[in-house]
């Protein structure tokens, strides 16, 4: 036998070795896994956790600003030039400070000319006085007729009108000079000044405009669906870039403004004040329980529902969320020790037991 048919024959034992090997080992496999036998599957685990450590309490809020609830413009009563001015904008003053003062002359004069009128009258008073008692003392001895008398106590009468109506112009020319002084009517601070010295103020003009500097509140326009939890809110805060302030609900207003759709709401300060024209947001937290948004699944039962598991009896139930929107956290009115499914809650059939 030569060299070439001795290695042939060993690589065909090589190659019956190998092919033997090849189907004891496929054979060894068929028998350990037989074909169309599942493996096992896992078992999603169902976590139950009380409302209470899961509800969050979503924060509302709707654009306010400090307004003062006072503001008045300062106008001249009587006409008059304008003497002097003594607060500018942005001026803080105080309750009867003197802010104005008008040219007092003519008033002056005037309160002079009621004064010597009112003595006159009196004068004419005392002379029909006078006269009366002269001449009941003569009708007394039958020296004068009663028609006499008479005239006499008409004329003291008609003269006492006169000095009442001279004692009234003299308030009324007092009133007119004190009108030449203007003073603050309040704890304020000057909005504007559109008076100056030397020029001439009409009756009813505005010399400044204030802003009241002590009694400040916040308007806020809120959404009808809001005002509920707004008043039931344990705390309000006005906030803007000065911080965050606390304030409490002092009125609602129960009409409906037609461009916003919204209630203006009137909150006032219970500590440190915002300054008058500060804007910002009135903001709360919402009292009621609510189902995190990341809870809350849906299921098709005769609608598209939204809602929750609650375990029950030791059975998953779907619970519906009226109002619930996708993304959004859901208000509930389950207690705060019902278990609510958190983990593998989206493999829960309704009415499935839970071991």
């Amino acid at each position: 036998m030569t060299d070439f048919h001795r290695q042939a024959a060993r690589a065909a034992r090589v190659a019956a070795f190998c092919l033997g090997f090849a189907a004891c080992a496929g054979h060894a496999q068929t028998t350990a896994a037989p074909s169309g036998v599942a493996k096992p599957s896992t078992v999603p685990t169902v976590v139950f956790k009380p409302f209470a450590e899961v509800a969050t309490y979503p924060g509302r809020d709707a654009p306010a600003q400090a307004v003062a609830l006072n503001r008045t413009q300062l106008a001249a009563e009587v006409s008059a030039r304008v003497a002097s001015t003594h607060a500018d904008p942005g001026e803080r003053v105080n309750k009867g400070q003197v802010l104005v003062r008008l040219d007092p002359r003519d008033y002056q004069l005037a309160l002079e000319r009621a004064q010597a009128q009112r003595k006159a009258a009196e004068a004419r008073l005392a002379q029909a006085d006078a006269q009366l008692r002269r001449t009941r003392a003569l009708q007394a001895q039958n020296f004068v007729s009663p028609e006499a008398l008479t005239q006499r106590e008409t004329d003291v009468e008609v003269v006492r009108a006169d000095v009442s109506v001279a004692a009234n112009a003299v308030d009324l020319a007092q009133r007119n000079l004190d009108k030449c002084v203007l003073r603050a009517p309040y704890d304020a601070i000057v909005r504007t000044r559109d008076a100056s010295a030397g020029s001439l103020a009409g009756a009813g003009m505005v010399l400044m405009t204030l802003e009241d500097a002590t009694r400040v509140e916040v308007s806020a326009r809120v959404a009808p669906r809001d005002l509920v939890s707004l008043r039931a809110a344990k705390s309000v805060e006005f906030v803007s870039p000065a911080g965050r302030i606390a304030v409490r609900i002092a009125r609602v207003s129960p009409a409906i403004d037609d461009a916003s759709r919204t209630h203006e709401v009137r909150a006032a300060f219970t500590g440190t004040r915002a300054p008058a024209g500060a804007e910002g947001r009135l903001a709360w937290s919402d009292p009621a329980p609510h189902v995190p948004a990341g809870l809350v699944i849906r299921r098709d039962g005769s609608g598209s529902l939204l809602g929750v598991f609650v375990l029950r009896d030791g059975v998953a139930r779907f619970v519906e969320l009226p109002g619930a929107q996708e993304g959004r956290p859901a208000a509930s009115d389950l207690p705060l020790d019902a278990r609510i499914a958190t983990d593998g809650r989206n493999s829960l059939r309704d009415g499935q037991k839970m071991p």
